[in-house]
């Protein structure tokens, strides 16, 4: 593959993550049974693809990290829990900025997990994005209203479980990156059915209308398993730099499915917020002390 061809894909994987927020909010499904479908049928879609390129996974290099794999598959099935209840609880911009702070708390907490230095530019992007994300989750009105800090909440453990999954992948070691993500998005799925089946006292599928499930459908094909595809199939031709810079492309569409398609208010103060933290977040990646 040429460099502008994993370009092409990988700008295509990280717009088709930013509309996902957008989009729940036509299906009329709970959103934890939306989790469990794009799971469990985002990693069947990985394996047939896996298989239609004449290749099967590699089951020495996923029992040997097999621990890992499973963890982070569970804190994937978190993070989608937490994110998706967080959509419904505030706007898509307010949960989709919050849970992109995982960067910035990998960056805070990297001198004790990762044994990595903090220079005094990274810890001006910590207290930035901090900033930033007091400006988008209007902390003020939350604390008196509830509805936004209990959307920023969910966004922020959303967040925190994004960074187990950093920790894990940082201690998985050589598995196919389809491999991987047929692990984890099989065990997200495990993960979150016991969760769909208490709240709802079974899988709640029926009655939510042709367009919830036309718009599932390309949730599980489109965003997640084409998604997927072209995002670990690029990223082994483009430049760490280049990976970590056009990532932030995905949160510029979340606000921007927000404001533009859902009408959602952001308000001057949490644009200012919103450019903050995903400034703060892409040049925490890039800055070398």
């Amino acid at each position: 593959m040429d460099l502008t061809k994993a370009r092409l894909q990988f700008i295509t994987a990280v717009v088709l993550y930013g509309t996902i927020g957008t989009m729940t909010r036509f299906i009329n499904l709970p959103s934890e049974v939306v989790v469990l479908v794009r799971g469990s049928f985002g990693a069947l879609f990985v394996l047939l693809f896996q298989l239609s390129q004449g290749r099967r996974p590699d089951a020495q290099a996923i029992n040997a990290n097999l621990r890992w794999l499973v963890a982070s598959g569970i804190l994937l099935g978190l993070n989608w829990i937490f994110l998706f209840a967080a959509y419904a609880h505030t706007t898509v911009a307010i949960a989709s900025l919050c849970n992109y702070m995982a960067p910035i708390i990998v960056i805070a907490i990297s001198p004790l997990v990762f044994h990595e230095h903090i220079g005094p530019k990274r810890l001006a992007c910590i207290v930035a994005a901090f900033v930033g994300i007091v400006l988008v989750s209007d902390l003020p009105g939350g604390i008196s209203g509830g509805v936004d800090l209990t959307g920023a909440g969910l966004g922020l453990a959303g967040a925190l479980a994004f960074v187990g999954i950093v920790i894990c992948n940082k201690r998985i070691g050589e598995v196919d990156a389809f491999d991987k993500v047929i692990v984890q998005l099989g065990i997200s799925a495990v993960t979150v059915l016991p969760y769909v089946l208490v709240r709802n006292g079974g899988i709640p599928i029926g009655g939510a209308g042709a367009l919830s499930y036309v718009l599932l459908a390309v949730l599980v094909v489109v965003q997640t398993g084409l998604a997927y595809i072209f995002y670990f199939g690029s990223m082994g031709v483009l430049p760490v730099q280049e990976i970590a810079l056009l990532g932030y492309l995905e949160p510029v569409v979340s606000v921007l499915g927000s404001a533009l398609v859902l009408h959602e208010p952001l308000g001057v103060a949490g644009a200012i917020g919103a450019a903050m933290v995903i400034a703060a977040a892409a040049l925490g990646e890039t800055v070398q002390e």
